[in-house]
């Protein structure tokens, strides 16, 4: 499995009850395909995917896209440069007085249309804010094939995308320095 690097060996300290109300349930889509598993310890997914390197999966499954077999492990190390899209868990604090920008983008295998909060009165041309991290996080969020646009698509009400493998957007608003290295592919603005 090219995706998954082998695990250490971690010794159990704890009883089986305490590791499983220490775990982190997570779905991830990859190039490879989409990614399931549990994360061990009782830090919020958010800030591990913007701390680590990499993420050591418990019992992690791989769908892969082609529609082959699902591939399980018992453990895997997983960089989280080949996290395309993860899924918000239920618990995750989630923006509440933000203006909600329609957003499309094409990443790795995927198409996404989705939401992206900003603050109210965010102008991108004037504003010094900008995103800290590798991964920003998305709303009202549809995941789909680019290569199979009609064999349906995934509903997530929260993602964060990993905004440097982002290859292209269209969104109402310039969104360059959310997305570097993306091309914008919203139509050009008529002539005054």
């Amino acid at each position: 499995m090219g995706l998954f690097q082998r695990g250490p060996r971690v010794p159990r300290w704890r009883s089986r009850d305490e590791d499983a109300a220490m775990t982190t349930e997570i779905e991830a889509y990859t190039g490879a395909g989409l990614l399931r598993g549990r994360l061990a310890g009782p830090d919020r997914l958010a800030d591990l995917l913007e701390t680590l390197d990499s993420l050591a999966f418990e019992r992690p499954s791989l769908d892969p896209i082609d529609g082959g077999p699902r591939e399980t492990q018992s453990r895997a190390v997983v960089e989280t440069d080949d996290l395309l899209l993860v899924v918000c868990p239920a618990e995750t604090l989630t923006p509440v007085h933000a203006s909600w920008h329609a957003l499309t983008l094409s990443i790795g295998p995927f198409s996404v249309a989705c939401e992206l909060p900003t603050l109210p009165g965010y102008d991108p041309g004037r504003s010094l804010t900008r995103p800290g991290g590798p991964f920003v996080m998305l709303g009202r969020v549809m995941v789909g094939l680019r290569a199979a646009p009609d064999a349906g698509q995934a509903e997530h009400a929260f993602a964060w995308v990993n905004r440097y493998a982002v290859e292209a957007y269209e969104a109402d608003i310039d969104l360059g320095a959310y997305f570097p290295g993306a091309r914008s592919t919203a139509p050009a603005p008529a002539p005054a």
